[in-house]
């Protein structure tokens, strides 16, 4: 799965009603992805870790702990394309999802619940980017961005 693909099923899934938690969403990937070839469910979770590892950088989460700023990223990812962009061009655009508590934990096991309806096994899900909180070395260095 491509980086398009990916917020255009973010998209396609997200509920025309108020999702504060993205439960909504989540569920509705999770359908989708389950009535999938299991290579969509692994494109889709390492775009989903891509997206993740991309705001796991200091200039966002210095004043948040591990999991409320995972959490808060993943609302970020939740509210689309354009959010995120938003968010990677200017830092401050984070700043209501951080001070408002916005999370979005659901969207995480999205991809592990497809995969378990597919294959009837629970995955031991590794990605190439960590999506864990402070392993994005880079975006948290002095010189980083």
């Amino acid at each position: 799965m491509n980086e398009d693909a990916f917020w255009q099923l973010i998209e396609d899934c997200r509920p025309s009603q108020p999702d504060p938690d993205a439960d909504l969403l989540a569920d509705t990937l999770t359908e989708r992805l389950a009535r999938s070839p299991l290579s969509l469910v692994v494109g889709f979770a390492e775009q989903l870790a891509w997206a993740l590892h991309r705001l796991d950088r200091k200039e966002y989460g210095h004043d948040l702990g591990g999991d409320a700023f995972l959490y808060t990223r993943a609302a970020v990812v939740a509210a689309g394309r354009t959010v995120f962009d938003s968010v990677l061009e200017d830092p401050p655009a984070f700043t209501p999802y951080a001070t408002g508590l916005i999370w979005a934990e659901s969207l995480l096991y999205a991809p592990d619940r497809a995969y378990r309806r597919i294959t009837g096994e629970e995955w031991d899900r590794s990605t190439r980017y960590s999506y864990e909180s402070y392993s994005n070395t880079e975006g948290w260095t002095q010189d980083g961005p």
